[in-house]
């Protein structure tokens, strides 16, 4: 039997087949690319945020709420809860930050807009007050609110809220009145929803006691 001839291949063949090895190596790397979202996605970021609208009727305006105030900005709050994510409890080891539920605005600028809406509904629009003031205003107190605690508590079935506030005469000719207050807002249900509406609910009361210092 006759061995067939032994040509060792051109340099042209020889370019052409590397050139194939490095096509068909790229396109198994980007299809293994495509693949790796469909591997490791993850739930869709849901957003929430405290609505302008109270969660109750309001009342009128005390006729006694005579008094203008000022809303001292910032509003504290623990440094723990300035952050976007949701905080839910998580057994014994205390507060887990969700990466898909998050608040659309932090609550370090939530919770003054709230109070303030609140307070204006409970008092009167011209009653209460933030930073800039209008030219010839003459502010009675300044309000300084400060939350303790906003949490979602252990069952995830309601939020406790603990605050303090005062306020204090501009001219420091009267003394200061003050407040504190602690209680827990029930989220029928333990949605997250729900949760959110129990934190709602709790600004709007806040703002009732702050409203109904002495």
């Amino acid at each position: 039997m006759t061995a067939k001839p032994h040509f060792p291949p051109t340099p042209f063949a020889t370019k052409r087949a590397r050139g194939f090895d490095r096509r068909r190596a790229l396109l198994l790397l980007l299809g293994g690319a495509g693949l790796l979202p469909a591997c490791g996605s993850s739930p869709p970021v849901r957003l929430y945020r405290l609505s302008s609208a109270p969660p109750l009727p309001s009342p009128a305006p005390s006729a006694k709420a005579a008094e203008i105030w000022q809303l001292m900005l910032p509003v504290r709050i623990p440094d723990y809860l300035d952050r976007q994510a949701l905080l839910l409890p998580q057994g014994d080891s205390g507060m887990l930050a969700s990466s898909q539920l998050r608040w659309a605005e932090s609550l370090r600028e939530a919770v003054p807009r709230v109070l303030r809406e609140d307070l204006a509904l409970l008092r009167g629009e011209d009653r209460i007050w933030t930073a800039p003031l209008p030219p010839g205003l003459a502010v009675a107190r300044a309000l300084r609110v400060e939350l303790l605690a906003f949490d979602v508590e252990a069952e995830r079935r309601s939020v406790r809220l603990q605050a303090r506030w005062s306020l204090v005469d501009p001219t420091g000719t009267l003394a200061p009145r003050t407040g504190i207050a602690g209680f827990s807002e029930p989220a029928q249900g333990g949605r997250v929803e729900d949760l959110v509406a129990a934190h709602r609910l709790a600004l709007w009361h806040l703002a009732e006691r702050v409203a109904a210092t002495p």
